[in-house]
């Protein structure tokens, strides 16, 4: 079955994170039956999500280790749900196993490799995604997310690192054969990156947007908003909009969220407020 994506990058898109797992940081988000599967997939697309982003394999701070065919039969059952539902739907699979894109694309077609190690966790998953011409989101991280909390000692500032690390990283991506326009960059709030970084990272967030790739921005319910404000991440949402409307200040091109109608219309107010101030 044929399902090749291309994203429409003159408009903020808003992905919806769908966590087929028992133990994502945000209760919320965790779908482990059918059924419910199905019906936050449904939510999704009816509250005008363009993406959907599968995971089977919690990436949270110290995050148990998911054997290969345990998060496998996850991101099918998750990616299996969107097909059902939304046959046309973008879809993304969060996950740095190579074997489990191989197999999503053999038994599903094109997907979005959403990878948190940007290729640095699986020797095999940069020549995979080069090879099967998928698009490729590279993510920031530092470590892995049993180790990556103590892996936040950086020579320079973090945006500078953050920006440094992808001008390497893109040259690697484009050497390998993965063509430029089907790559996309993440600076991985949150991911080996301390709450004071995380704000540093988020006031430079122009200078990744300037490299000349799509930037998305996940800063959904996490700890840079719910530890500065002395909340949970169920008390987050408010915290949430109010950085993505930041996100979207300094181009970026997509928000990856747990709460799609409320980033949806965030983005129709940013783009109304820019065409009124246009010029």
């Amino acid at each position: 079955m044929d399902h090749k994506i291309e994203l429409d990058y003159s408009h903020p898109q808003v992905m919806a994170i769908l966590n087929v797992t028992p133990d994502s940081f945000y209760a919320g988000s965790r779908k482990s039956d059918e059924k419910a599967v199905e019906e936050r997939v449904e939510e999704a697309v009816s509250q005008g999500a363009s993406i959907i982003d599968v995971g089977g394999y919690s990436s949270r701070p110290g995050a148990e280790v998911v054997p290969v065919e345990e998060e496998w039969r996850r991101v099918a059952e998750g990616v299996g749900a969107v097909r059902r539902v939304a046959p046309t739907m973008a879809v993304s699979i969060d996950t740095f196993r190579s074997e489990v894109v191989e197999r999503t694309l053999d038994r599903f077609g094109e997907v979005i490799v959403n990878d948190i190690s940007a290729g640095e966790l699986d020797p095999g998953m940069i020549p995979t995604v080069a090879r099967c011409g998928v698009p490729y989101l590279a993510m920031h991280m530092k470590g892995d997310p049993q180790t990556m909390q103590s892996r936040t000692d950086y020579r320079r500032d973090i945006t500078t690192e953050v920006v440094s690390y992808f001008d390497r990283r893109v040259d690697f991506l484009l050497e390998s054969g993965i063509a430029r326009d089907r790559i996309i960059l993440d600076p991985g709030f949150g991911f080996a990156k301390t709450l004071e970084q995380n704000y540093e990272l988020l006031g430079g967030l122009h200078r990744l947007v300037e490299q000349g790739f799509p930037v998305l921005a996940g800063l959904s319910r996490k700890s840079m908003i719910f530890r500065a404000l002395g909340l949970t991440p169920n008390e987050s949402l408010t915290g949430t909009i109010a950085l993505d409307w930041e996100c979207l200040r300094q181009g970026a091109s997509i928000l990856r969220v747990h709460d799609v109608r409320e980033a949806v219309e965030t983005v129709r107010l940013f783009e109304i407020f820019q065409q009124q101030n246009a010029g």
